[in-house]
């Protein structure tokens, strides 16, 4: 099974996350659907901005508690390293569902 650790945003960068997940597609609708009971919708956690597949529970618990401690610039770096745009990231794991679910017909 796929283990991921994350980092997700709300929509003006003033929040990052951390997190870990075994299915990021069903925890960034998790996000998405969390009441608004301690945020505005500007400050609501929906952009998926960073994240690494590992191979192992202990492996995710590492790099998760590695990732946490980091400061807000570490962070920043890190996802720009690899998203520079700072684009939501869910989409293509979206396209990556689909395109893998799709049989062709026989």
């Amino acid at each position: 099974m796929k283990k991921y650790v994350f980092i997700i945003t709300d929509r003006n960068r003033g929040t990052l996350h951390v997190g870990m997940s075994t299915n990021l597609i069903e925890t960034m609708n998790f996000y998405r659907q969390i009441p608004d009971l301690s945020f505005n919708a500007s400050q609501k956690l929906t952009r998926l901005v960073y994240f690494e597949e590992l191979n192992s529970e202990s492996d995710v618990e590492q790099r998760f508690q590695l990732i946490n401690k980091f400061t807000r610039m570490q962070k920043e770096r890190l996802i720009r390293k690899v998203n520079t745009n700072w684009i939501d990231l869910t989409s293509g794991l979206d396209y990556e569902v689909i395109n893998h679910s799709y049989k062709p017909a026989a």
